[in-house]
């Protein structure tokens, strides 16, 4: 029997990074989705997702109940301390959404706006670095992501943080502006059980070969074509 890869995740509409799933996350699309079918096929195994809150997939993982997180699973201290993370599998920056109109250009410029971000997330420590600004911080639901663009919508907030991928296209429709990005370059793997260090090595180890042969390079091309390719910072491996 083949063995299954499961992974955790959200289900969200966060074009290009993933689409909201039409079955329930059984069935996911999306560059992340892409990506993670690529080493499931190197791996020879099933891809399967484990669709749950934001702040239960660590949990999740470190149970065994899934293989790894593989979901913007920025790799960041306060996470390295609870798994252990693959090489990268993408580099992203971050950038602030406004609502449009707002004159909003600058860092400098939140100082008293209320700022939403995912709690523990690398875009909350990001918003830590604003001056002025009032951090309002996203726990997990079944939609944060969406429920962070609904908060801005409706004014419960004034700006949110995200990752360039998924903000920059909210920053052409027309209620929303794209205030700034900054390029924080931060490192994206899969994070998966410490005490699962073979895993880890196999999951690695395909992250590495679909970079290498340039399968990786093809889905991010499908899916970001406006978005240059990382590929020095991704075959160098692991951050420091």
């Amino acid at each position: 029997m083949t063995k299954t890869l499961r992974l955790a995740c959200i289900d969200s509409a966060a074009a290009p990074l993933f689409d909201l799933s039409v079955d329930g996350g059984a069935t996911r699309t999306g560059f992340e989705p892409d990506v993670a079918q690529l080493v499931a096929d190197e791996l020879g195994r099933k891809l399967e997702w484990a669709i749950m809150p934001w702040d239960e997939m660590i949990p999740s993982a470190q149970r065994h109940e899934v293989d790894a997180v593989w979901c913007g699973q920025g790799i960041i201290p306060s996470r390295q301390e609870q798994v252990a993370f693959t090489r990268p599998y993408t580099v992203f920056n971050e950038s602030v959404l406004v609502r449009a109109g707002d004159p909003a250009r600058s860092p400098e410029d939140l100082s008293g706006y209320r700022v939403a971000a995912i709690t523990g997330s690398a875009n909350m420590r990001l918003a830590e670095t604003f001056p002025g600004a009032i951090l309002v911080p996203f726990d997990s639901s079944d939609d944060v992501f969406a429920d962070m663009i609904q908060a801005v919508r409706d004014s419960t907030v004034d700006a949110m943080v995200d990752d360039d991928v998924v903000t920059v296209p909210l920053g052409d429709e027309p209620e929303f502006d794209l205030a700034f990005t900054v390029e924080t370059r931060n490192p994206w793997g899969a994070g998966v059980a410490k005490d699962r260090p073979e895993l880890l090595a196999e999951i690695d180890g395909a992250i590495e070969r679909i970079i290498a042969d340039g399968r990786l390079e093809q889905v991010w091309v499908k899916w970001m074509p406006d978005l240059p390719f990382p590929g020095e910072a991704l075959r160098a491996g692991r951050p420091s």
